[in-house]
């Protein structure tokens, strides 16, 4: 833990610098509620350096050769994998997720991310013909220039990885502000790629809150793009606060993802729905939080998906096993315990979990896996983003009126359908109104993108998409083809 306890450095211009001004806060482990590190939260002055720095480097990145770049990353995918354990420890300690699942999941999503941009970006074509049509018209790829990358606690390097790597193959330069609540990992991120011979300049890293360095860099003018996830909140005022400078923004924001379980769903859609809601104590954007259940299969799923709460065992993620750990800070326990009492006072019925600390615990950011059923789609629980292990449970009839209620809402994210009927999957994923349509359990294949409509934002981060993401396009006449 020493070597994570001073963590006031910030990385610029490849070196380990200190702040220009002190302005300590502690990182707490959501685990015990007791501080693990202190970190410094930049200035100004500090982002103006980073900014500064990465304008610096990048005319020399941008000139580099794909391979060369290919050869960087590559060289970060090796070190990032030799640091796994260390990864993991900050991980578990800043935001609370389970050993086992910081080792696999958290740690080895910034793996797969990593390897399917190598995938994507060795086809890639910088220069491209138009078509056949026009023979001598050419759309040329482009940097974009210093980028600022915002990055938020729940996935850490999920998030990371699906903009620094990007960014980095497109040729830009970067500063990366991890979320303050959760840091470390990222730190962590910044020594791998100092160890991987990133050249200076082309990966900063201050740390910072939004009101401070996120809005330092949202409004600089020499930051060319945003790319920011989080809260739809916030996402707005970024957006606003990068117009005057009309920089790219890209965001990708909260969801409020519907499942729709037909009455001849396989045995296990509702259990897997329900793990899936759970899953990372709720906190994933993605996260089917809306059930929507056909009538003639509700009262069996309401209990199915009871039995899967009572059933999740909630426990400190220090530990290893299957369990979920606390949610990330006593802000959002405080938030989701709101929720609950909404949902008891709008007249949901609450059918597992609840309000309060699970049984047997008196300290740590813990919630209760909560089930609510009977709910109907204008309930504050069913609108809002809730980021906790919160289940809400809503009858439908028939197709149309499952299509009605999932796209009632202001998010679009992620929906789910779970039946057998081909046809109707292949309407229901047309007639959902959101980025993403994952349907029967069956992920989406390396190098889809994430990403959504509406309030959740319009980003796509993953493989080839999310490479064109932190790039310009250019339209050129007259091309050589010969030359």
């Amino acid at each position: 833990m020493s070597e994570l306890l001073d963590k006031r450095k910030f990385y610029i211009d490849g070196q380990w610098v200190d702040p220009k001004a002190a302005d300590d806060l502690e990182v707490i482990d959501p685990s015990t509620e007791e501080p693990v590190a202190v970190i410094s939260l930049g200035g100004q002055a500090d982002t103006d350096a980073a900014v500064a720095a990465a304008k610096a480097a990048f005319p020399g990145w941008s000139a580099t050769s794909k391979e060369e770049r290919l050869a960087h990353v590559e060289k970060i995918l090796e070190v990032y994998q030799a640091r796994g354990k260390d990864m993991a420890w900050a991980i578990t300690h800043e935001m609370g997720a389970p050993a086992d699942m910081s080792a696999g999941d958290q740690v080895m999503a910034g793996v797969g991310h990593t390897k399917n941009f190598i995938r994507a970006f060795r086809d890639f074509e910088f220069v491209r013909p138009l078509g056949d049509h026009a023979p001598t018209t050419m759309i040329a790829w482009e940097p974009i220039g210093v980028v600022g990358l915002i990055t938020p606690w729940n996935w850490p390097m999920n998030q990371v990885t699906l903009k620094v790597i990007p960014a980095l193959l497109a040729g830009n330069t970067m500063v990366l502000k991890p979320s303050e609540i959760a840091p470390l990992s990222s730190m962590v991120f910044a020594e791998i790629l100092d160890e991987a011979g990133l050249p200076p300049g082309v990966f900063n890293l201050v740390n910072g809150d939004g009101a401070g360095v996120g809005t330092q860099l949202s409004v600089h003018p020499d930051v060319e793009m945003i790319s920011f996830t989080g809260s739809t909140r916030a996402g707005v005022a970024i957006t606003k606060a990068a117009a005057d400078s009309l920089k790219k923004v890209a965001l990708e924001l909260g969801g409020k993802g519907a499942n729709v379980i037909f009455s001849d769903a396989d045995d296990k859609a509702v259990i897997r729905g329900a793990r899936h809601c759970f899953y990372n104590s709720g906190q994933s954007c993605n996260a089917p939080t809306r059930m929507l259940v056909q009538r003639e299969i509700y009262d069996r799923a309401v209990e199915t998906a009871k039995e899967v709460a009572e059933k999740t065992p909630v426990a400190s993620g220090h530990d290893s096993g299957q369990h979920i750990g606390p949610v990330v800070s006593k802000k959002q326990w405080d938030q989701i315990q709101g929720l609950i009492e909404a949902g008891i006072k709008e007249g949901a019925r609450l059918v597992a979990g609840g309000p309060g600390l699970p049984e047997g615990v008196n300290r740590g950011y813990f919630v209760r896996p909560t089930v609510f059923a009977d709910v109907s789609n204008d309930m504050t629980i069913a609108q809002q983003e809730i980021f906790g292990p919160v289940l809400s449970i809503i009858p439908f009839e028939d197709e149309d009126e499952a299509v009605r209620i999932a796209n009632d809402t202001a998010y679009g994210l992620t929906n789910y359908v779970q039946t057998q009927d081909g046809e109707r999957r292949n309407r229901m994923a047309r007639k959902l109104r959101a980025g993403m349509v994952e349907m029967n359990g069956e992920s989406r294949g390396p190098g889809a993108f994430f990403g959504g409509i509406g309030r959740s934002g319009r980003a796509r981060e993953g493989g080839v998409w999310g490479i064109e993401e932190f790039m310009d396009s250019k339209a050129i006449s007259g091309w050589d083809r010969d030359a």
